[in-house]
């Protein structure tokens, strides 16, 4: 319930800055194209699965593939693809998972709180239970995996590329695409590829390299997922990778419910804004939305093979 003047100390018209951060963003315009939100965390956001599946149609979003980032969200990621046509899953330890299990989490800063350290064999085990999910049929992608030197220190790089590597093999193995998580680690994410020998599918989530990285990923036909960030002030080397990817490997995602597209940055993000980041996405690449959506429709579904 709003303040009213007499108790806030503002006037009717005025509202504080945050005043509206909880609130969701309004419907964009349906697109005329359908399209896939090739990432998004549905367990994060408020409100049910099927409120949230309607409202992304509802605008033209048809298609998500939801993200597992640990054991718990790989089984739910599994459990909600299997119930909605939908709905198709990804499975994995995220790059900062991998850490936490091996050296525990005192801080309890993970979703599942505070952590002993399990070492290398509690690692192995949530390895091997990725691995049984990932033979599921409605489970099309491994990851999101990769590395991450953002949060993780020099202490769990160790534990990160033993994931990351065992992920690269788990996706060879079934034949499903492998979904990259890379924050301020290219270099190694770029060379740990090559070393183990990519998956025919790779796509690079919430691309965060510049045009050199995407001319690099294009040549050795890498798909690059763009998020709301690249509508940010500050995203000019996103817009100019993307000026440069090429129209067959580009995907459009969400990362919802974080990264949500300019004007409505640090409120709550879902599938059904993806229509605002692909209209940006289109003007930065100098096509038609309906083009772009065309594109983008038919890449997410070579790319997760359904």
């Amino acid at each position: 319930m709003a303040a009213t003047a007499s108790n806030s100390g503002t006037t009717g018209g005025e509202r504080k800055k945050n005043d509206d951060k909880d609130v969701p963003p309004p419907l964009p315009a349906p697109l005329n194209v359908q399209v896939a939100d090739s990432h998004t965390h549905l367990d994060m956001q408020s409100g049910s699965v099927e409120d949230a599946l309607a409202k992304a149609a509802s605008v033209g979003v048809t298609t998500v593939i939801q993200v597992g980032c640990d054991l718990a969200g790989s089984r739910w990621a599994a459990e909600t693809a299997a119930a909605h046509e939908a709905v198709w899953a990804t499975v994995a330890l995220h790059p900062n998972e991998a850490p936490r299990i091996v050296l525990g989490d005192p801080d309890g800063w993970s979703r599942q709180g505070e952590r002993e350290p399990g070492g290398d064999a509690a690692l192995d085990a949530a390895l091997a239970e990725i691995d049984a999910l990932a033979a599921l049929p409605h489970v099309r992608g491994v990851g999101e995996t990769g590395l991450d030197y953002f949060r993780t220190g020099p202490e769990g790089m160790a534990a990160q590329e033993r994931s990351f590597r065992r992920h690269v093999d788990i996706a060879k193995r079934h034949g499903k695409a492998l979904v990259i998580h890379d924050r301020e680690a290219h270099e190694d994410v770029l060379r740990v590829l090559e070393e183990e020998g990519a998956p025919d599918r790779v796509v690079f989530h919430c691309y965060s390299g510049d045009a050199e990285m995407a001319k690099i990923c294009a040549a050795a036909g890498y798909y690059m997922s763009f998020a709301g960030n690249i509508t940010f002030k500050n995203a000019q080397p996103l817009r100019d990778a993307l000026a440069v990817a090429p129209s067959d490997l580009i995907l459009v995602e969400t990362d919802a419910p974080f990264l949500t597209p300019m004007p409505y940055r640090g409120r709550p993000n879902a599938p059904y804004l993806i229509p605002v980041t692909l209209r940006a996405m289109a003007e930065i690449k100098g096509v038609h939305e309906d083009a772009l959506a065309t594109a983008v429709a038919a890449n997410t579904a070579r790319a997760f093979g359904y």
